[in-house]
């Protein structure tokens, strides 16, 4: 089977694939690029910029609140952002 070019995204942490899409980003702001090389990084960036929000996506569903009694003391926890 064939890879896709932008299957290595897929194994990149949030801090590796958010500085990748930052570099995307500086690219195309210079305006140097050549118009097809333009058009493969944008495609990247957007596959970067999918991971970026899976990833953080992932960590949000992680994270809860601590319940905290009366007097103060945990005693238990509840989603951060109940839907």
């Amino acid at each position: 089977m064939a890879t896709m070019p932008n299957d290595d995204v897929k194994a990149m942490t949030f801090e590796q694939a958010l500085a990748a899409l930052e570099a995307i980003v500086d690219d195309l702001e210079r305006g140097d690029v050549p118009l097809d090389q333009s058009i493969r990084i944008y495609e990247r960036g957007e596959a970067l910029k999918a991971h970026c929000d899976r990833l953080l996506k992932a960590a949000e569903d992680k994270v809860e609140k601590i319940r905290l009694s009366r007097e103060g003391k945990p005693v238990g926890t509840e989603p951060l952002d109940p839907e």
